[in-house]
C-alpha cells in the first residue's frame, strides 16, 4: 500500500510515518463493482473501509418508504470507523457500492490488536474518529432540524 494513500485520508493526515506503516501493514484491497453490497444493516461487522477509488452510498432501509441514503462518500472518505469503537454492536446502515470502487480496508479484530500493541497510535486514531463522530453527528442534527422545519409548512 502506498503510504501516501492513507496520509490522504484526513483520519490519518497527522499520523507519522511509522504509523501510517503500521497500519499500512494490515490493510487489504478489494475491487467491487458498482451495486456491490459491503454490508448491510444489522450484520456483524468485519472490516473498516477506506475509498481510494469510487463512491460508496450509505443508506438505511425505511419501512413504508425504501431506501434513504444517509451520505454518498467519495475517494479519500472512510466508513465502519463506529464499528472500530464498539465491534460487538451490529452494522448501523448498509454500505453499497455506487460506482466501480477500489477500497482499502482492514478487520475490526486487526485494528483493535494494532491499537493494544502502539498505545501512541491508538491515541491518535481515537481522537481523529471521535473528531469524525462529531461532525456525522452534527450534520445529522442539522438534517433532522431542517426536517422538522420542512414538516410545518405542510
Amino acid at each position: 500500500m502506498d503510504l501516501q494513500v492513507l496520509r490522504n485520508v484526513n483520519l490519518f493526515r497527522n499520523l507519522d510515518a511509522v504509523q501510517l506503516a503500521h497500519l499500512a501493514s494490515i490493510m487489504e484491497e478489494q475491487v467491487v463493482k458498482r451495486n456491490t453490497i459491503l454490508f448491510n444493516e444489522g450484520d456483524a461487522p468485519e472490516y473498516f473501509y477506506i475509498i481510494a477509488k469510487g463512491r460508496i452510498r450509505i443508506s438505511k432501509m425505511i419501512p413504508g418508504i425504501g431506501e434513504e441514503a444517509l451520505a454518498v462518500l467519495d475517494a479519500g472518505s472512510y466508513f465502519g470507523e463506529m464499528e472500530l469503537i464498539d465491534a460487538q454492536t451490529p452494522r448501523a446502515a448498509r454500505a453499497l457500492a455506487h460506482e466501480d470502487c477500489i477500497l482499502q480496508m482492514f478487520k475490526v479484530s486487526d485494528f483493535h490488536t494494532l491499537l493494544n500493541t502502539d498505545r501512541d497510535l491508538a491515541l491518535a486514531l481515537l481522537w481523529s474518529i471521535i473528531r469524525t463522530l462529531s461532525d456525522r453527528l452534527r450534520a445529522t442534527n442539522d438534517k433532522v432540524t431542517a426536517m422538522f422545519a420542512m414538516a410545518q409548512f405542510k
